[in-house]
């Protein structure tokens, strides 16, 4: 597929990942989004970065492709009117611009970040092209956008980290081994310490991620070992952001991984999150498939099924109120994969449809539970919907009646404490 066509989705991806990680990142780093550029073209001029200024293009004739250079202060002044105008206009203006980044070489795209970064023009505008460009010289060309512009990690409230972490997952695609041997070295030398007061950094954990990713598909054993490798507190903030792209054919894998890898707690809070990504809109068939492909134990099947009824009331109550026939239907379901669960399983749902947008009424969920539990025997539906449901005061003397009903005292107990 041709660059030009690839990079606007990409950016577009990137740029909705961008938005969600700012919200989390501290934007007192404002004031550092040009300096940082700037000495990054200071240590490369100096001969100090990977490229000396000998080895690199000066002219910006070579921008556009025989197309006539870039004015990249025009272009900011274009930009600048673009986000305040918005409209046709605006986009037509992006997407002509998104069409020459598209064409530069990655030569190019350094020689042109680093003539931005000289240039006199509003933050907005230059934080705009910078992202830009880096986000094309991370997928055309990750290594240099590392080697280069490592040096922008500092810049958070620009979110440079993040486009520098899906970089890393793109040379651990063409070179793994060159792309191991560069993050050990940031690390030696100290690029990752961390000035928190956990000792935890958020960045290396964003790097030590993207390179088991990378690594699941092509290196088990090394993706397996480079996890073990890092404090065992350390292990789930590093694959926070790894779940969401196993493929299908690579969830055992992971699987196996996070098996082995993890503690118990964040073991179990990583299956949950792996079922939450395989829920679909309909049914329970997608979560049966991903258990059988991950060869589940009854452990985990419990933990995933607990954690698929759970999400599919919750989806279903954003939008109606839930029916006897959806909890049958999640019972049914839960009975074949996880036997022994359900009872449990239906108190957590019918817990969840009191709470959602077209909730049901305590008293119609507290139906439902006494019938279960008159149906079955178990107790487990009414200990696990008093457990989880919290109760405003107009339903505690409701919750104290169908509290009576539990046969072991100790447990009723329990449950009636909750209710004073």
């Amino acid at each position: 597929m041709k660059s030009k066509f690839f990079i606007l989705p990409v950016v577009l991806l990137i740029f909705v990942a961008t938005w969600i990680s700012n919200k989390r990142r501290s934007t007192t780093q404002l004031e550092k989004r040009s300096s940082v550029l700037k000495e990054a073209l200071a240590a490369r001029i100096s001969g100090t970065g990977a490229e000396t200024a000998a080895s690199k293009p000066k002219s910006p004739d070579r921008l556009a492709k025989g197309k006539g250079p870039i004015d990249w202060e025009k272009v900011a002044a274009q930009m600048t009117e673009m986000q305040s105008s918005g409209g046709m206009s605006g986009m037509r203006t992006r997407m002509s611009f998104e069409q020459k980044v598209s064409a530069l070489s990655k030569e190019e795209l350094v020689s042109a970040l680093d003539e931005i970064a000289t240039l006199d023009m509003p933050d907005g505008s230059r934080q705009t092209l910078q992202h830009l460009l880096l986000d094309s010289l991370c997928v055309k060309d990750p290594e240099s956008a590392l080697t280069h512009y490592f040096s922008l990690m500092d810049d958070q409230y620009g979110n440079m980290g993040l486009r520098l972490d899906t970089a890393m997952t793109g040379w651990v695609g063409k070179n793994p081994t060159a792309a191991i041997a560069w993050l050990d070295q940031q690390i030696a030398a100290g690029k990752f310490d961390s000035k928190s007061l956990d000792g935890k950094s958020r960045a290396r954990m964003e790097f030590e991620g993207s390179l088991i990713g990378a690594l699941i598909s092509t290196d088990p054993a090394a993706a397996a070992a480079r996890l073990k490798s890092l404090p065992e507190d350390q292990r789930a903030d590093s694959l926070n952001g790894t779940g969401y792209c196993i493929k299908d054919e690579d969830q055992l894998t992971y699987a196996n991984l996070i098996r082995n890898g993890l503690p118990e707690k964040a073991l179990i809070e990583a299956f949950e999150f792996q079922v939450q990504i395989q829920l679909r809109e309909e049914g329970y068939a997608e979560i049966t498939e991903y258990l059988d492909r991950i060869k589940a134990t009854p452990a985990e099947r419990a933990i995933c099924v607990e954690q698929a009824a759970k999400s599919k009331i919750q989806k279903l109550s954003r939008d109606k109120k839930v029916t006897r026939e959806d909890i049958d239907a999640m019972r049914e379901w839960a009975t074949s994969q996880a036997p022994g669960t359900t009872d449990k399983v239906t108190g957590v749902a019918l817990a969840e449809s009191t709470q959602a947008t077209q909730k049901l009424e305590f008293s119609e969920a507290a139906a439902l539970a006494t019938r279960y539990h008159e149906a079955s025997g178990n107790d487990d539906v009414i200990i696990a919907f008093l457990m989880v449901r919290d109760l405003n005061n107009s339903s505690k003397e409701e919750a104290r009646v169908l509290a009576q009903k539990i046969s072991d005292v100790k447990k009723r107990e329990e449950i009636l404490s909750r209710f004073e």
